[in-house]
């Protein structure tokens, strides 16, 4: 921490004392909390070029995952002095990864608030801590495990290779094309009309998605990307 901490001030002092340093391409994000969640977080998001700062109170955690991040501490972030040490408030984006301590989880959010940040991102253990989160006015809460349980429900009592739902009822799935619209053109099959979806994507075996037009002609064994309705979507693609 005292490493990272010098860093910050060399870099503080090259900035200009304004607000333009927390600008729309700001590829830096803070992840507080480096267990399962955030770990798996912080490290795609160092595979996608981003500079993650790692924060926990468990050292051992911080030390595990520390070579593989721009930056780590161990520190606890449900003192807002803490935060402001760090220079997580000049962050544009900031994930809280804590699950099972959910007075500390509220707590950093809180702070995170507080600091202004921009961006936040708060993990959920279940509805009713979302919606505490949602309340406080985090801006993106997430309920891995009941959304991962969700999808795989549809996976497995479905005819879907892949399923994502959307806020609003809304749904992008992944299915194998049915018979009833194989041979004409999309257009032709009419899908929206009967159906209430819409095919954005086809996959031909041996080849790469590409996007679907009025004038594609799905074939036998070609799988869609189709999105639509929750309910509509689970219904065609029970079609296959």
């Amino acid at each position: 921490m005292a490493d990272y901490l010098r860093f910050l001030r060399r870099r503080r002092r090259k900035r200009p004392a304004d607000q333009h340093a927390r600008h729309a391409g700001d590829q830096r994000v803070a992840v507080i909390g480096l267990g399962r969640f955030g770990s798996s977080l912080a490290n795609e998001l160092m595979r996608r070029g981003w500079d993650v700062l790692g924060i926990d109170t468990d050292a051992r955690l911080v030390q595990k995952y520390s070579d593989g991040l721009t930056h780590s501490a161990v520190a606890d972030c449900t003192d807002p002095g803490v935060l402001h040490q760090l220079g997580v408030h000049e962050f544009t984006s900031a994930v809280v990864g804590i699950g099972t301590d959910i007075e500390a989880s509220i707590l950093v959010s809180s702070n995170l608030l507080e600091a202004e940040v921009p961006n936040i991102w708060a993990k959920a253990i279940s509805r009713q801590h979302g919606q505490i989160l949602e309340r406080l006015g985090v801006h993106h809460v997430v309920l891995p495990e009941h959304e991962m349980g969700e999808r795989v429900a549809h996976l497995v009592t479905g005819r879907m290779l892949d399923f994502i739902e959307f806020d609003d009822d809304y749904a992008l799935v992944k299915t194998v094309a049915p018979d009833t619209i194989t041979g004409v053109p999309l257009a032709q099959s009419q899908v929206r009309g009967k159906y209430g979806i819409t095919v954005v994507g086809i996959k031909r075996p041996g080849e790469d998605f590409t996007y679907a037009t009025a004038d594609t002609v799905v074939q036998k064994g070609d799988v869609l990307v189709v999105t639509g309705k929750t309910y509509a979507v689970e219904t065609f693609a029970e079609l296959s």
